[in-house]
């Protein structure tokens, strides 16, 4: 049982987009971790490229459904939007400089990195390898074939 998870821009886009390659897997892990009472957390970075890609990928009734949806869930107990604020954005160019063999990892998701250690969250829906390539222990979800 997943105790906690970050969901990245990939697993918001993935699960709102039937096109999606992993759509039907990740809207199934998504229904388990919601009936597990699994806390799940996001960034207001991943947030703000979550609906850019809303918009650019889905139609403008998909993307505003998809949207308000997303928005109203952090209203309740079991999600949790963090701020990245001065201090979470200032850990990130210390993880860009120590994986600068990784030139593949956005600013976005060091920040995410850095929450996920604050956090304690081990746990990420996304399908980006670049969380398990840090060596921080970190697990992708749902698992790669």
């Amino acid at each position: 049982m997943v105790n906690s998870i970050l969901i990245d821009t990939w697993g918001w886009l993935t699960l709102n987009d039937a096109g999606e390659r992993r759509h039907q897997q990740v809207a199934t892990l998504y229904r388990t971790l919601l009936k597990q009472k699994t806390l799940i957390y996001t960034t207001t970075f991943v947030l703000d490229e979550t609906f850019t890609l809303f918009f650019k990928r889905l139609n403008a009734y998909q993307a505003q459904k998809a949207m308000l949806q997303l928005s109203a869930a952090f209203s309740t107990d079991q999600f949790q939007l963090i701020q990245i604020d001065e201090t979470r954005f200032s850990q990130a160019p210390t993880l860009r400089l120590k994986y600068l063999d990784k030139p593949q990892i956005s600013f976005t998701d060091l920040t995410s990195m850095a929450v996920m250690q604050e956090f304690g969250i081990l746990h990420v829906l996304t399908e980006d390898a670049h969380f398990i390539q840090v060596g921080l222990e970190f697990q992708r979800l749902p698992a790669q074939s």
